[in-house]
């Protein structure tokens, strides 16, 4: 006996199965989740409910709310203009910029109604008409407004005293934000008031097996870039999140965006229910909502820019709107119906009216004239009535507020203040987060592997530099730089918090808006999962080279030592992230931690010692956590300790110490002493005080507890999200164009002409048929399977796949959530790059060649794109280098109108892609995504869900597109979610899909559907008349239709999958044997490699100029660093200190790199990201196009930067004489260009060989470490280990770098020692101070300043420049030019390097096996 396919009517019938039927597992759905989110037992009775809701102070929450005279205003309908590097230095358009802004439009006017508490509303309009921006007022996110006029109240309270619970009054956005390398139970929130001990055990299981997303529990969440669930599961993990919360008032915006038709339908019946039995107060917005989903509200609100159109019983909507002479087209879903009616080129009039004049006069056209009439309506005078016997119920308001308070109260815990909208208190908060936490960590393992081991790795390395250093004054310098390096090295560590504080901003900002918990506690998570991390980390960096260097072999020194740098260096982290944390974008925290890294190197007293330090600069050591510990740890290693002397002054030959007639020539020693006290000199030539040790240890705990405080209020600050400001950003070359006036709603900068014809439009179908491309391509696929790895062995995600797309067809590739649909496309279109496929994939019965994926289009899921491109740009962009080189240039433009008409974009063509918020809506980019790829005129054309998150009226302007290029003879193949029977019947053949990718049905739909109906009721199963074809078939794939048969089976064994079978057979055997319908060029790409260079490039300059905020933070970051280099070093003068000096001051500089580094990588991982996730794919252009662009581009801005820190630095600390010397001024330029495009060519090659961002900033440290290292200057060149010294330090690009810089500021300088330089001591009796001293200066440097004296002889060590340059290893003079060479040579191979690692990640993937 057949089953009957059923449609709910009412409530009460959810979930009932009809007589005779088995209750299948998903109409368990609602219920589960019901209970799950009410936070009780999941098995419980209702008196066993109702029990555990009073032991544990639960009960139903109920807000009504209640909306009066509501505008809210915004940016106007000027247009908002990007800035540009040209703009921020205008001041002229700056005030123009100032006054546009300033101008404010409504976006909604005058709304009035109420939604009671168990009652449902359904929020419809075009995007941009005002739905988002109506749902985020009620969820009192009124941060993003320029003002908000009128009343709004929850019960009885206002929009200020709801501000005070937060996550009762919830907002779910569009966009599905979560942490990407979390699994999905954990990417999930914990949920608020959970104190039911079996609700706990069971709670994760049974939202993962109601939800249907069981399977996915060890699949990462995913995202643009990072292989995960698939959309429609990643969009049920969001929900989860929401639902868990159990809020009175829940506000989605489009939350079906992603799901089949199948899971949205079971979704908005359990919200049915949960209204139903919980007294929810629940608005939703939707498009392309079916019927059984409309059926389910109770009110209904039409916006039309910014128009409340109509508010009142759903019932009543459908027949208002056809009584005011709009028709309803058959199959055509009613709340796209009621969209429609507002747009000139979508609504239909009743022919009745059409040909009355005068019904015609009176029919609403404008938002204006809707408003009007609905005014006029008795159903708005009904709406209007009830609005003020709710209001005027001033007593029964108050007692469900009353109520609703006295409910969040009890369901708090034990220590939450009332004024604390979290539910649970702070430990509870902080033990979930650091949970999360180390999650994070955990599925990063890359990264930890990368931090752990380099940190391991180099501590061996630089315990084998400064190897078994003795007590001596030869070692003491040396034995200093150990112990700065151990501190630094863990500073430059802590700088990758910079980095990782952005990469969860946006979560944090959803989480803050549900209340699930307090920022603070996300902060402490992050401090106490540091705890346990960074003692492994110190630990580990620690232990080799402590012993290795020989540092003070006691159990109280090395645990002392120990102690400072945990201390430290978690001071230093927390710094960071606060740094991270107070700026809202990452070029303006990347600025300041790279002169924050430069300050706290320089002003630590180990390039500069406390004595030198200039006075008007000393203070900010007192400011430096680094100082502190420095001391502490130096004063730890060199207290009570005497260092032997190596350096007596004068020694060899005919001297002798038995006199006392010599010095030791370090700070801190005694005339005729042979040793010094390691207190002493540090008392003497730092000015460290062992009595400071455990004050300054103690010092960096309150910096440590300050940086964390101040972290938690930066943290507090971040908006949630929802509440941002959003604009449509246009660019400033299209306001000269376009005269500086170009109309848009600020919403999501949808353009007010949707209620205008459009001159395109009306010539739309003759351009079409002119300029399609026409083709015969035959495509067919045979047994594919797909099979990739997972924890545990092999997953197949295709099951033996088979079909054919041919011309003039469009085939439907339908499913539900997570079915195979998005992997089927993957591996049709050969962009998948990990597992096995098995298969023939064939296109006109040939294999694929070499140019198939730049032949075909392919419009993914994501919309990925360059921000800083138009609209324009982004197509023309792609037209020029997809589209074949033989086709003139002109006529590839003229496509570009073409599909900028039929994809309605012309009117924003120049607007900037942006990113959310600041950029296109979410609709606007799925049109862009889908231009970029039509514009290169593909044989074969591949779309991934196009209609998603769109409405119904854009969704069928583009799926009739995709019809007519189907009639010209285009291929197409589409994934399509949730269509109305209007969508549907567009397109010809229909493969479906159910879960593990196996084939239910593949063939003809027939005329509406009926071909495929036919198959499914021969196998048992009837569709009524009125039903929508596509749901239905999704209820008999997954939903309650499934009846638990195996319908993969059944199409196995069927007729109608032989005939397919042999079909497909047929269409490769004829197409074999017929030229093929395109021409195989055996090209790659389709355009040259000049054109690529010259198009790549010139996208690129133009990011660059467009991204004013990226450059300033460089340039300031570079003028910050030259400043305070140049003050601190201001004027160096010729004595023996002066030359440590200039060393140590080109040494500092050298420390631009860290802050450089990071802000390079994250643009060319940014920039890389956009190329492997579509363009690469696409083969739109090689990998070299890549490289040299993102070169190209940056090079001139590192010239400017060289310019500025050289004119701020160099005539700041060189004094006349060096500075005026034109040979060693240009040459020491020279080096500071090449070094900064040595840093542009080394900080690239890191990027593009690092997985992520964290990752390459964790590998900078390193490299950093090692260059800085065996440079010469911690150790000098003669100190360094022998098997280090002959090679590393000549493969070491640093130390030439360092070098040529040092060589021309040392060349030929006189050196004159201070008074407190000179070693004194007194020549034998009878001897004047020259005379004692001429067999020394014989084999030693330096000079008398006193030689015909008989007493306290003054012996300068240096006499010139060149004797220390020979002390570095800088004696030739050929030295300095040979350096420039040498770092001009590491600098080019730095670009090959690069040009190797992008090869290497761009060349195609062995790990994808096909046969």
């Amino acid at each position: 006996m057949a089953a009957k396919y059923y449609r709910v009517d009412s409530i009460d019938s959810l979930a009932v199965p009809q007589a005779g039927e088995n209750s299948p597992r998903r109409q368990t759905f609602y219920s589960d989740i019901t209970k799950a989110a009410s936070g009780l037992s999941l098995d419980s009775s209702p008196r066993e409910k109702h029990t555990q809701s009073r032991q544990v102070g639960y009960s139903d929450r109920r807000l009504d709310v209640a909306w009066k005279d509501l505008w809210v205003r915004g940016v106007g309908a000027t247009a908002v203009y990007g800035q540009t590097m040209g703009s921020i230095f205008n001041p002229v358009a700056q005030l123009r910029d100032k006054r546009r802004v300033a101008a404010l439009e409504a976006r909604l006017r005058g709304f009035n109604g109420v939604l009671k508490s168990g009652e449902m509303a359904l929020v419809v309009g075009r995007p941009g008409s005002g739905c988002t921006t109506f749902l985020k007022t009620l969820a009192n996110f009124r941060d993003g407004f320029a003002g908000i006029d009128g009343e709004v109240f929850y019960g009885n309270m206002d929009a200020k005293e709801a501000k005070k619970y937060p996550g009762q009054i919830v907002f779910n956005g569009e966009d599905d934000v979560h942490y990407p390398v979390l699994t999905t139970p954990s990417a999930k929130a914990r949920s608020k008031g959970v104190s039911a001990k079996r609700f706990q055990a069971d709670f994760e299981h049974e939202l993962l097996r109601s939800f249907d997303i069981g399977h996915t529990r060890d699949t990462l969440v995913g995202n643009e870039y990072i292989r995960g669930v698939s959309g429609g599961e990643r969009k049920r993990v969001s929900l989860t999140e929401v639902l868990v919360n159990r809020a009175p008032v829940i506000l989605w915006d489009s939350p079906s965006r992603g799901l089949d038709a199948s899971t949205a339908l079971e979704y908005v019946r359990t919200l049915r229910a949960m209204t139903d039995s919980s007294g929810l107060t629940t608005l939703m917005s939707l498009y392309q909502a079916g019927n059984q989903i409309y059926e389910l509200f109770d009110k209904v609100m039409v916006i039309a820019a910014g128009y409340c159109i109509y508010w009142g019983p759903l019932q009543e909507a459908r027949p208002y709107f056809e009584k005011l002479g709009f028709e309803c087209p058959p199959g055509q879903n009613i709340s796209d119906y009621l969209t429609g009616v507002t747009v000139s080129t979508e609504r239909k009039i009743f022919d009745a009216v059409s040909a009355d004049p005068a019904r015609m006069r009176g029919l609403p056209l404008s938002p204006e004239e809707f408003l009007a009439a609905y005014e006029k309506s008795d159903i708005a005078r009904r709406m209007r009535r009830e609005l003020e016997d709710h209001l005027s119920a001033g007593e029964a308001r108050a007692q469900q507020t009353d109520e609703f308070k006295e409910s969040v109260r009890l369901e708090k815990e034990r220590g939450v203040w009332e004024s604390d909208p979290s539910t649970v208190n702070i430990w509870t908060q902080i033990k979930a987060a650091t949970t999360r936490q180390y999650q994070l960590m955990w599925n990063d393992k890359a990264s930890i592997v990368i931090k752990q081991g380099s940190s391991t790795a180099l501590s061996i390395i630089l315990g084998s530099l400064f190897y078994n250093l003795q007590y001596t004054t030869a070692d003491i310098f040396t034995r200093s730089g150990t112990v700065f390096f151990i501190l630094l090295f863990n500073a430059l560590l802590g700088m990758t918090e910079v980095t990782a504080s952005f990469g969860g901003r946006s979560i944090l900002a959803k989480h803050k808006s549900f209340a699930l918990f307090h920022p603070s506690s996300m902060v402490l998570a992050q401090v106490l999962a540091d705890l346990p991390i960074l003692v492994f980390q110190v630990t580990t960096f620690m232990l080799p080279i402590y012993f290795m260097a020989n540092l003070k072999r006691t159990a109280a020194a090395f645990f002392t030592l120990w102690t400072t740098t945990y201390v430290t260096t978690l001071a230093l982290t927390a710094f960071f992230r606060m740094v991270g944390f107070s700026f809202s974008t990452f070029d303006g925290a990347s600025g300041v931690a790279g002169v924050s890294i430069g300050l706290l190197i320089l002003y630590a007293g180990y390039l500069i010692p406390q004595p030198s330090m200039k006075p008007w600069l000393s203070w900010i050591r007192w400011l430096n956590p680094l100082f502190y510990g420095f001391e502490a740890a130096l004063t730890n290693d060199f207290h009570n300790v005497d260092f032997s002397c190596v350096q007596i002054i004068p020694s060899g030959g005919p001297y002798s110490i038995a006199g006392g007639n010599f010095a030791c020539a370090v700070k801190g020693a005694q005339p005729g002493q042979t040793f010094v006290n390691g207190d002493a000199y540090l008392n003497v030539a730092m000015n460290y005080h062992y009595s400071h040790l455990w004050r300054n240890v103690w010092i960096n705990v309150v910096f440590w507890i300050v940086f964390v405080f101040l972290t938690a209020v930066a943290v507090g600050r971040l908006k949630a999200a929802g509440s941002e400001k959003s604009f449509l950003l246009f660019s400033r070359q299209a306001a000269r164009n376009a005269g500086d006036a170009i109309p848009m709603d600020p919403e999501h900068g949808q353009l007010l002409a949707t209620f205008k014809s459009s001159a395109g439009q009306r010539g739309e179908e003759g351009t079409m048929k002119g300029q399609l491309q026409r083709t015969n391509t035959v495509f067919t696929w045979q047994n594919v399977n797909y099979t990739v790895p997972v924890k545990g062995g092999q997953r197949q995600l295709l099951n033996d796949v088979q079909g054919y797309a041919r011309p003039g067809q469009l085939l439907a590739l339908m499913g539900s959530s997570g079915a195979g649909k998005s992997t089927l496309l993957d591996t049709l279109s050969l962009r998948k790059e990990t597992g096995v496929v098995e298969g023939k994939i064939m296109i006109d019965g040939r294999p694929l060649g070499a140019s198939f994926q730049r032949t075909t289009a392919y419009v993914a899921q994501m919309d990925v794109h360059d921000p800083n491109q138009t609209v324009r740009e982004a197509l023309v962009f792609s037209a020029l280098l997809r589209q074949p080189r033989e086709i003139p240039k002109e006529e590839k433009l003229a496509y570009v109108d073409t599909v900028l008409d039929m994809l309605d974009l012309h009117e924003i063509a120049d607007a900037l892609i942006g990113v959310p918020g600041a950029g296109l809506g979410i609709e606007q980019r799925k049109r862009v995504t889908i231009g970029v790829e039509l514009v290169s005129k593909p044989v074969l054309l591949f779309l991934d869900e196009p209609t998603s998150g769109l409405d119904g009226q854009s969704s069928f302007k583009i799926v009739h597109f995709l019809r007519k290029l189907a009639d010209a003879g285009q291929c197409i193949i589409c994934t399509i979610h949730q269509p109305s029977a209007l969508l549907f019947y567009q397109f010809d053949q229909l493969l479906l899909l159910a879960k593990g990718g196996n084939t239910v049905y593949m063939g003809p739909l027939g005329h509406q559907g009926r071909t495929m109906v036919e198959y499914f009721e021969r196998n048992g199963i009837n569709c009524p008349p009125d039903a929508n074809p596509a749901e239905f078939m999704i209820d008999v794939v997954s939903g309650p239709l499934a009846q638990h048969r195996d319908w993969a089976e059944v199409w196995r064994n069927s007729p109608e999958q032989r005939a397919i079978t042999a079909e497909v057979c047929r269409l490769a055997g004829e197409a074999a044997s017929q030229p093929p319908s395109y021409h195989e060029d055996g090209r790659e790409f389709a355009t040259t490699l000049s054109t690529q260079l010259s198009l790549v490039v010139g996208r690129a300059h133009r990011s660059l100029w467009r991204s004013p905020e990226y450059l300033m933070a460089r340039i300031v970051m570079i003028i910050g660093t030259a400043l305070m280099n140049g003050f601190s070093f201001l004027q160096i003068d010729n004595s023996v200190a002066s030359l440590q000096t200039r060393l140590f001051c080109i040494f500092n500089g050298m420390w631009i790199a860290p802050g450089l580094l990071v802000q390079l990588q994250i643009h060319f991982i940014q920039s890389r990201n956009v190329f492997e996730a579509r363009e690469k794919l696409s083969k739109m252009y090689g990998w070299f196009p890549f490289v040299v662009a993102e070169v190209v581009s940056e090079a001139p801005w590192l010239v400017l930067t060289s310019v500025l820190f050289y004119a701020l630095w160099y005539f700041a600390v060189f004094p006349v004489g060096i500075s005026t010397n034109a040979y060693h001024a240009g040459l020491t330029f020279a080096m500071l260009l090449i070094y900064q495009l040595f840093i542009l060519g080394f900080g690239q090659t890191i990027a593009a060989c690092a997985g992520n961002e964290t990752q390459a900033t964790l590998i900078n440290p390193a490299f950093l470490a090692i260059f800085a290292s065996f440079s010469g200057v911690l150790v000098p060149y003669g100190q360094i280990t022998a098997f280090w010294r002959y090679w590393l330090y000549y493969i070491n690009p640093w130390s030439y770098l360092l070098g040529g810089q040092v060589f021309f500021s040392m060349r030929d300088i006189p050196v004159v020692c201070t008074a407190k330089e000179y070693a004194v001591f007194s020549p034998p009796m009878n001897q004047t101070c020259g005379e004692y001293m001429a067999p020394f200066f014989q084999v030693a440097t330096g000079y008398i300043n006193n030689p015909n004296a008989t007493s306290n002889c003054q012996y300068c060590e240096y006499s010139i420049g060149n004797e220390y340059l020979a002390h570095i290893n800088l004696e030739n003079k050929v030295d300095g030019p040979r350096d420039i060479g040498i770092s001009a040579l590491y600098m080019i191979a730095c670009f090959g390097f690069l040009c190797f690692a992008m090869w290497f990640r761009s060349r195609p993937k062995k790990n994808v096996m096909r046969s």
